[in-house]
């Protein structure tokens, strides 16, 4: 599956739009993972943990969002939009939502 955040794909012809194509993905963060990101956050060190858990959301998320796109008939996702949030009491949980345009590309 081609990803595109531009509504063209360089050198490629869209020859059908099949429809919007989203995708979401909520992971729970743990509380201990939540309190050695804090004591990283107060000594200005990166969170890796929650580094990964966006990482794999974000995947989750796409994943869904290919699949979508193939059940529809294309190849490629055009014009993807990526959002990332923080749901559920006390921001407890991350969600990542994209979406995009589903074509046929040669």
């Amino acid at each position: 599956m081609i990803h595109a955040t531009t509504p063209n794909i360089e050198g490629r012809t869209i020859t059908d739009y099949h429809g919007v194509v989203t995708g979401e993905a909520i992971v729970g963060a743990n509380i201990f993972r939540d309190f050695f990101a804090g004591i990283r956050d107060i000594v200005g060190g990166r969170s890796a943990a929650y580094e990964k858990e966006l990482a794999r959301a974000r995947q989750l998320a796409f994943s869904e969002m290919d699949q979508q796109a193939r059940d529809m008939g294309g190849n490629a996702i055009i014009g993807i939009d990526i959002d990332y949030e923080t749901v559920g009491e006390r921001g407890a949980m991350l969600m990542v939502s994209v979406s995009g345009t589903a074509v046929t590309v040669r």
